[in-house]
């Protein structure tokens, strides 16, 4: 073998450029390390794309909430005016007639004659009942029988005493004699009486309690018997109110079966006490009822007319928002927005409130004569916020309501 073998472990040298020896690494390829990178770069720029799209879009929706604008609500208004009104002090009554009494049997008996009809109308005197006499008719013309007799008896011993013919004791035993029968007749005629109902006032009846041949117990209600015109109404007011009231004074009255119905009267008694447990004082009205519409017993409203004050400013009820910090209305205004263009919107009031009449309220202070406030739809209204009058329909503003269900 030949010194001038190659060895193996030695390189391999060529002339041909690019053929590396036999010791040298191969180079990895480039190839999937550029698509990696490219990969990268795109899901780069696809994160950025979809951040400027998001970014646009929020963009977006700034601008469309700066430029959005709440509707205006639908409300009814009403332009308030100063008008005059009658303060009242108010209470619930009850009537009662002056004269009432329900009629019955004073003596038991049997029930000859009704002379009368349930509902009817009665004189003073009038024959209603008439239970069985004739017992008492027949002792009634035996006493006078001796009634009679016992006169002739005395006349005839008053002539004799003239003529001095008889003692005076005669006489007088004479004159008991007549004064006894007397008695006895008034006695008997009063036992009669006593069996005979009639009306003791004139007035209206009630419904008959008895029916003819019926034995009455002493009693046994026969009927109703109510004066009613006049007629009076009692209530009661604080004891802080006495010093505004006084006989003579102006009333009114609405009762619960007559709500289309206003009836007038005056004061005519206050009670010279006070309720010691409710510090009350007791005040009775008399009223003209001559259709004889009220009714013992009813219940009534009662407005005792005080003298007339100030013109002030009554609003609707549906108008005031209450609130525990205090009560407010909203007034109607022209309005600018950030931009200088003008709108209707409202401006949140706040009022002191007075009494309340009917469907109305009384403010005594924060509105002014002129003002045009919203009188329903409050509770969606807000400060500032626009609004749109629609007054097709408006709300109760009645200061004498009448509810169809009262």
């Amino acid at each position: 073998m030949s010194d001038e073998t190659p060895n193996v472990n030695q390189t391999i040298t060529t002339g041909t450029p690019g053929i590396l020896s036999m010791n040298e690494e191969p180079t990895p390829p480039k190839r999937p390390k550029l698509i990696f990178m490219l990969g990268v770069s795109a899901m780069i720029l696809f994160i950025v794309a979809i951040g400027a799209w998001k970014a646009f879009q929020i963009s977006q929706a700034i601008a469309m909430g700066k430029a959005f604008k709440m509707p205006p609500d639908a409300i009814t208004s009403l332009t308030v005016a100063k008008e005059n009104v009658a303060p009242t002090l108010d209470a619930v009554g009850s009537i009662t007639s002056p004269q009432g009494v329900m009629l019955s049997a004073d003596l038991p008996g049997i029930v000859t004659t009704i002379d009368f009809e349930s509902g009817s109308h009665a004189t003073n005197g009038q024959l209603l009942a008439q239970l069985d006499t004739r017992q008492e008719e027949a002792q009634l013309r035996t006493a006078r029988a001796k009634l009679d007799l016992a006169r002739q008896n005395l006349d005839r011993a008053q002539d004799l005493s003239q003529k001095r013919v008889i003692a005076q004791s005669a006489f007088d035993e004479a004159k008991s004699q007549y004064d006894a029968a007397m008695a006895t007749v008034d006695e008997t005629q009063a036992t009669i009486d006593r069996k005979t109902i009639r009306a003791p006032f004139t007035g209206d009846l009630g419904i008959r309690q008895i029916n003819a041949g019926q034995y009455l117990k002493s009693g046994d209600p026969i009927v109703q018997l109510e004066s009613l015109d006049p007629i009076y109404a009692n209530f009661a007011l604080p004891q802080q109110n006495i010093g505004k009231l006084h006989v003579g004074q102006q009333v009114r009255i609405q009762a619960d079966g007559y709500p289309d119905k206003t009836f007038t009267g005056t004061i005519t008694a206050i009670n010279s006490a006070v309720d010691t447990s409710t510090r009350n004082v007791q005040i009775q009205a008399t009223v003209a009822n001559p259709q004889h519409i009220l009714r013992s017993g009813m219940f009534a409203g009662v407005q005792v007319l005080l003298p007339e004050r100030d013109s002030v400013i009554m609003v609707p009820a549906t108008s005031v928002q209450y609130a525990p910090y205090g009560d407010s209305i909203f007034v109607i205004e022209t309005m600018k927005d950030p931009s200088g263009k003008e709108y209707v919107g409202v401006r949140e009031q706040a009022v002191t409130l007075g009494k309340t009449r009917g469907d109305q309220i009384e403010v005594l202070a924060g509105l002014k004569n002129g003002d045009q406030i919203a009188t329903s739809g409050i509770f969606k209204l807000r400060q500032k916020g626009a609004v749109k009058v629609e007054n097709s329909v408006q709300p109760g503003n009645n200061p004498a309501p009448k509810p169809t269900d009262s």
